[in-house]
């Protein structure tokens, strides 16, 4: 029966009737009141990111002023001085789990995920869209430079004034004042001292 044998809720056996294939374990015990907040902030998230990230009116103000505010109001820690690229786009739904230090600059294409299936357990037969999510916080250290179209994935812990190469994939740590690149990236060289 799923969760321990504890009943599912009214709320998340409607969600599946119609079509809805969220995990049991995630949202086995969901109330209607929670699914209606959630669809009122996914909304209003969807505005800020859909509409007024990528907003040509806006261009001067976008990549130091705008994009970082709606990090933060979408629920991002972010400090000062950070500057956000063209469609960058974040794990929305657990964007409390994205943690961004000053003078970042997270550059165009960018995306930072916070989320993935689980797959310890999962075996021949099993329905992988039941399978429960893994959740791992972001954090990008102080000065960090993240190159375009770059994939950070849950659990990341980027160190200060580290560089990832464009298009790599960042599955594992990258340490601090260190040059990351490739899928998955790689440290490929350590910043010297300035003597």
């Amino acid at each position: 029966m799923g969760l321990n044998n504890k009943k599912l809720s009214l709320t998340y056996r409607f969600l599946r009737v119609v079509g809805l294939n969220y995990s049991e374990e995630e949202y086995g015990q969901v109330s209607l009141w929670k699914v209606v907040c959630r669809v009122c902030k996914t909304y209003r998230d969807s505005f800020l990111i859909n509409c007024v990230m990528e907003s040509w009116i806006l261009s001067p103000l976008l990549p130091r002023k705008i994009r970082p505010w709606i990090l933060k109001k979408i629920g991002c820690h972010v400090s000062k001085n950070i500057f956000v690229g063209d469609h960058v786009r974040i794990d929305a739904g657990h964007a409390n789990l994205i943690y961004i230090e000053e003078h970042a600059h997270i550059t165009g294409g960018c995306r930072l995920l916070c989320h993935q299936r689980n797959l310890k357990g999962y075996c021949v037969g099993d329905d992988a869209a039941k399978l429960p999510y893994s959740l791992g916080e972001i954090h990008i250290g102080k000065g960090v430079m993240i190159g375009m179209e770059t994939l950070i994935m849950p659990g990341v812990t980027i160190g200060d004034g580290a560089i990832v190469g464009a298009y790599s994939l960042v599955t594992r740590d990258i340490p601090a004042w260190t040059i990351a690149t490739g899928r998955p990236a790689k440290v490929v060289k350590y910043i010297s001292q300035r003597e």
